[in-house]
Order: C-alpha cells, then sequence, then structure tokens
C-alpha cells in the first residue's frame, strides 16, 4: 500500500508494508523522509501536526490504522504545528463554488478569434478564469446541429460513424458511436504505462507537463472548439470550461506526438482524464484518478457524442501552447539582453557611437532601430550622463563585435521573435480539426487543417534566432573575464589563483550555448509516415516546440550568468557610477546577489538572477527611465518598448 503525503508543498510517496500502523506512524515517516530531502530545515524531533485527507478535505485522527481511513494511493496533507496551510495549493471542495462565484475573478472570454500568446500564458499562469460569450454559444449549436442531422439522416462522414485514418472507409453502426468515440481516445493515449510508472516518477516516453502548462493547453483547446466549427456539443465545452475554472488537469505526456494529424496523443490525454478517465490533478487533490478529481469539485465526467473524439484530439494545441510560453518568454529576455548588454559595455569601457541614429536609419530593419534607440536611452548622455565615461573616455577606434554589432545581432532576434508570435497567433486562433463544419452550409468537409507544419517552422526559427542571444553574451562574459581582453581583474575577482571567480560561471554559459547549438537543428526538417502511410508526412513541432522552450531557458540562464558578471565587474570601478538606469539594475541584482569578494557557491546566484530575468524586473526596473529618455528625444525616437 503506498499514500502519498503533501509536506510544506512536497509530495512524497511513504510505503506503508503494514496498513494496520496508526496514522500518527504514517505522519512521522512522511517527516523523516521530507527531512532528509531538506537537510536545511531543522524540524523538532517529536513535532506536533495535523493530517488531512485531500478528496474530500476530512481531518484524520492519528490514532486510527492507515486501512482504516485511507485506500491504496490516496493523498494525505500534512500540516505542521505553527504552519498554516497554503489556501493556493488546498482548496476544499466545499470552498469550490464560492470562490468561483467571487466577483473578484478575473475573466477572459474565449471566441475562437482574439486570443493572444500573452492571454494564454497568463491562463496558464492562473491568472484569470474563461467564459464564453452568447455568440460563440450559438456558433458551437449550428455546428452541432449539422452533425445531429447527419446522424438521423444516416448519412456515411468520415469521423462521425466511420472508423479513423486507414479505417476511413469503416462505417460504424449507429448504436456503436458513442463507444467509437471513446475507444479513438482510449486507444490514442500511447503516451504512458501505468500512474506508478509514470505521473509519481518518470514517464516512459516523457514527464507530465507542468500544471501551468497543461491549463494552456486545455484553454486553448477550448478555444478552438469555441470557434464554432469542430461540431462538439455545448455541453461537452461548457463541462470543458469547468474543469479549467476548478483546474482539474488531465495528466498529459509531454512526447509522443509527430505533429501530423494535429498532437494526437497528448490531446488523447487531456480528453481521458475529462472522461473520468486515467489520471488528473487539481490543487486540493495532488494526482489521483479523475474521476475522484472531478467528482471532488462538483463536476462529472464528459460523455462523448458522435464527433467529438475526434474533434478533441485532432488539432496543433500542445506545440502551439508550449510555442506561446516559449514565444513570450523569448520576448521577455530579448528586451533584457539589451540591458544587460549596455551594462557589459560600460564596464568594458565601449563606446556609444555605434548606436546612433543616422547608422541605423541607413539599414532601416526594425529590430535594429529598435535595440539601438534602447542602448542610446541606456548609455551616457545628457539626460542620463555616466562618471565612467566622463572619467575614463573611450580611447580605442571601435570596439569588438560583441558590444558594436549588438543592434544587428539583437535586432534580427527581435524581429524573428516577432514573426513567430505573428504566425502563433494565427495558430491560437484557427480551427486545426477535421473534418470541419460550415454550418452556413450545412456540410462537413475533409481538410488537413491539423497539420503543424506553421508552427513547427516559426518554432524552429526562434530556436535560431533566440540562440544568437546567448551565443554573444558568452562572448561578452569571456571579454569581462579575460584580463587580455579588457581592463578589469582576471575572472572579475581579487586575489586571483587564491580565488577563481567567475571562472567556471563561464564555463557554464559556454556549455550552455554548445547544448544550444544541438538543439537549434531544425525539427521540423524531419518526417516519418504513420498511420499506414495516411499520415505520410509530419511536421515533428511537438519538439521543435519543446527544444524551443529549453533554448530559451539556455539564453535567460546565460545572460542571468552576464548580469552577475557585468554587476561584478562595476564593483572595480567604484566609486565612480554608471548611468541611472544601470545603476537601478545593480541595486535591483544587489537585493538578491552580494558582491563576490571570495569564492562561494555560485549556482544559487544564477537562480536568483535567473528569476529576476524570468520575472522581468530587469526591464521593469529600466522602463521608466528609458521613457523619460524617450520624451526627451521624441524627435528621433518612437518608441522604447
Amino acid at each position: 500500500m503506498r499514500v502519498s503525503v503533501c509536506v510544506r508543498g512536497d509530495w512524497l510517496v511513504v510505503p506503508c508494508g503494514d496498513p494496520s500502523k496508526s496514522m500518527r506512524w504514517l505522519g512521522l515517516e512522511a517527516l523523516r523522509r521530507y527531512a532528509r530531502a531538506h537537510p536545511s530545515e531543522v524540524l523538532s524531533s517529536q513535532p506536533s501536526f495535523v493530517l488531512k485527507r485531500c478528496v474530500d478535505g476530512g481531518l484524520l485522527d492519528v490514532e486510527d490504522s492507515i486501512s482504516s481511513v485511507l485506500s491504496d494511493n490516496d493523498f494525505v496533507k500534512l500540516r505542521i504545528h505553527g504552519d498554516t496551510w497554503d489556501r493556493s495549493h488546498d482548496l476544499l471542495p466545499g470552498c469550490i463554488k464560492r470562490i468561483q462565484s467571487n466577483e473578484e475573478d478575473e475573466y477572459i472570454s474565449l471566441d475562437g478569434n482574439s486570443l493572444t500568446t500573452a492571454d494564454l500564458v497568463s491562463l496558464g499562469k492562473g491568472h484569470y478564469k474563461i467564459k464564453l460569450s452568447s455568440e460563440t454559444e450559438e456558433c458551437v449549436n449550428k455546428a452541432r446541429d449539422v452533425i445531429e442531422k447527419i446522424i438521423s439522416e444516416n448519412a456515411v462522414v468520415y469521423g462521425v460513424n466511420t472508423g479513423f485514418g486507414k479505417f476511413a472507409r469503416s462505417v460504424v453502426a449507429k448504436d456503436q458511436l458513442k463507444e467509437l468515440q471513446e475507444n479513438l481516445i482510449r486507444s490514442t493515449c500511447a503516451g504512458k504505462k501505468s500512474f506508478l510508472e509514470s505521473s509519481l516518477f518518470l514517464s516512459r516516453v516523457g514527464a507530465a507537463l507542468i500544471p501551468e502548462r497543461t491549463r494552456m493547453l486545455l484553454a486553448l483547446r477550448i478555444n478552438t472548439l469555441a470557434k464554432g466549427y469542430s461540431g462538439v456539443s455545448l455541453e461537452t465545452l461548457q463541462k470543458m470550461l469547468s474543469a479549467f475554472n476548478a483546474s482539474c488537469l488531465s495528466w498529459v505526456p509531454e512526447k509522443g506526438t509527430v505533429g501530423a494529424s494535429g498532437d494526437l496523443a497528448p490531446l488523447a490525454h487531456l480528453a481521458l482524464g475529462l472522461m473520468g478517465e486515467g489520471q488528473m490533478w487539481s490543487p486540493n487533490t495532488g494526482w489521483t484518478d479523475a474521476r475522484t478529481v472531478l467528482e471532488g469539485h462538483g463536476l462529472t465526467p464528459i460523455s462523448l457524442k458522435p464527433k467529438e473524439g475526434l474533434a478533441l484530439i485532432n488539432g496543433t494545441q500542445m506545440m502551439s501552447s508550449l510555442g506561446a510560453e516559449a514565444v513570450e518568454r523569448a520576448e521577455a529576455i530579448a528586451r533584457q539582453a539589451d540591458v544587460i548588454a549596455a551594462l557589459t559595455l560600460e564596464v568594458l569601457r565601449g563606446t556609444n557611437k555605434a548606436f546612433d541614429n543616422d547608422i541605423h536609419a541607413v539599414r532601416p530593419h526594425a529590430g535594429q532601430i529598435l535595440v539601438a534607440q534602447r542602448f542610446r536611452a541606456l548609455l551616457h548622455s545628457d539626460i542620463f550622463p555616466s562618471a565612467i565615461a566622463e572619467e575614463k573616455p573611450y580611447d580605442r577606434v571601435q570596439d569588438a563585435y560583441t558590444l558594436r554589432c549588438c543592434p544587428q545581432v539583437h535586432g534580427v532576434a527581435n524581429d524573428t521573435i516577432a514573426f513567430v508570435k505573428k504566425i502563433l497567433n494565427t495558430e491560437l486562433n484557427s480551427s486545426t480539426d477535421n473534418p470541419l463544419v460550415f454550418a452556413e452550409r450545412g456540410i462537413t468537409i475533409s481538410g488537413g487543417n491539423f497539420h503543424g507544419e506553421y508552427p513547427a517552422k516559426a518554432l524552429d526559427f526562434l530556436s535560431i534566432g533566440v540562440h544568437e542571444l546567448a551565443s554573444i553574451s558568452e562572448r561578452r562574459i569571456e571579454r569581462m573575464c579575460n584580463p587580455s581582453l579588457s581592463d578589469l581583474p582576471a575572472f572579475l575577482v581579487k586575489e586571483g589563483g587564491f580565488n577563481s571567480g567567475f571562472m567556471i560561471a563561464h564555463c557554464t554559459a559556454a556549455a550552455l550555448v554548445s547544448e544550444n547549438k544541438v538543439l537549434c537543428h531544425p525539427a521540423s526538417v524531419d518526417s516519418l509516415s504513420t498511420s499506414a502511410a495516411t499520415e505520410d508526412h509530419v511536421s515533428m513541432g511537438g519538439w521543435a516546440a519543446r527544444k524551443a522552450l529549453r533554448v530559451v531557458e539556455h539564453v535567460e540562464q546565460v545572460l542571468a550568468i552576464e548580469l552577475l558578471a557585468a554587476c561584478q565587474a562595476l564593483e572595480f570601478f567604484r566609486p565612480l557610477g554608471t548611468t541611472a538606469p544601470l545603476e537601478r539594475v545593480y541595486e535591483l541584482l544587489r537585493t538578491v546577489v552580494r558582491p563576490w569578494d571570495k569564492d562561494r557557491v555560485m549556482s544559487s546566484d544564477i537562480e536568483v538572477a535567473h528569476k529576476l530575468l524570468l520575472e522581468e524586473k530587469v526591464w521593469k526596473a529600466v522602463l521608466p527611465y528609458m521613457e523619460q529618455y524617450k520624451d526627451s528625444h521624441r524627435d528621433h525616437i518612437s518608441s522604447v518598448d
């Protein structure tokens, strides 16, 4: 017997060889395992605690035997005396209805036409709930009427009353249509072996998506169906919406899609949980069987009607939702890369002449012009003077490319991000299943909108474009660490030799850049024939999206290292100061990382600097100054963001 126990946000699997043992034993064993995993946290030798069953929120008596109050694979929360229940991770079922009806809840209305990548990321983070407009409901009902008419007239239509893929010519009897759709979902769930072999550990074909990404996937699937071209019933769509608003999230494997007939396997797992089968997660239950999670929130499983199974699994929502996160994070790090590079240029005593407006006006790429504007707003000027620039005037003919060519290199990354964002925003609001239902014409038409080539190609392009931000950043880190390329101490530390300073931090940046070079090989140039050569050209868009996310994460981490290095380099110019916006960046970092006076563990410094970038705090710190600069140079600057 196994029981999953949550202690301070960590889920621990506790094997119960003897279920007749008491709940007190279970709690103490969970605390022992927690303490072993968190040696820095001091726990009392005889801690007082309370146990609560997740599925119904009931408090458990520590004197009861485990077998008398729990079942195999049950979920329990443990609260140590003095701690408080984390409301965001422990909503009691009785509170769900009240919370959902709270007037302070904010909603995004999904209509299948206006969702953006930024909206989708916000939905994934749980910032909003969703609803449908009356116009959307009408469109959904009209499309469903077409499907119902087909069934009543015994017409033969692919996906409604036929088999799928190679079995498209197999007609299915009317009394088997519900089972046909359910069998499609079950047979397409090819992403895992069993719950214990996957969700709690690692899937045979990849880990489960984290809740934020599953939430994005579900929201995007609802948005696609809300366009009214899929033929699902309003009842089914409303059940999906209710599951989203309650954060009842199916177990979805990150691997297993070739992006041909859409993201079949991941979307099938998404649908399986909504049917009350397989595994599901919610904040108040953790991982358990899907029906228990739904019922715990007062929800009922979806009962598939003709065509609905196919409608739920055809589409590009997996690659597109992951791509939305990748492009939003790419946009955030690209902005902050300009700020960090400007600080590096300052400590390397570079010139701001290469960012002159006239240079970029004669090569008027939008991204290049934008980056140059940002550099001018951040570096030495009449608005924001730099004591370093004034005290130590520039004495070289020109700077190295990694400094001088930032507008050109960073610029095309910005243009790439804008291009990819345009592709994805179109994809988010597209009907991508098959066949499509055209209510005005009263017909269904089979086509190929499920093919993932558009997002796959765009996300491969994103990886290549954004990678250069890390590639050029690593070279700037090298210039700061190498005394033959700067006037700074070797590896940015005093007592070099006794201290190694940023020596290995630079190695880490180099390793990440090298890994990115492999990840930037396009996924979409590959294709493997599947489904007995019916799907004989595939996009590999799922892999394109996953590796784009990994590339972006590596870029963030490399730039976090550059930020640390540039602020450390600034220490050697004191008491001289840099410009007001760059000093603000320095002050921001120093709230979480102290100067490097002697060697210490650097991984935690990199982690907190990375977090600053993820939260866009570096950009937010300089934005008021850049707006001030823009206002004072309105004749030359149109925008800084």
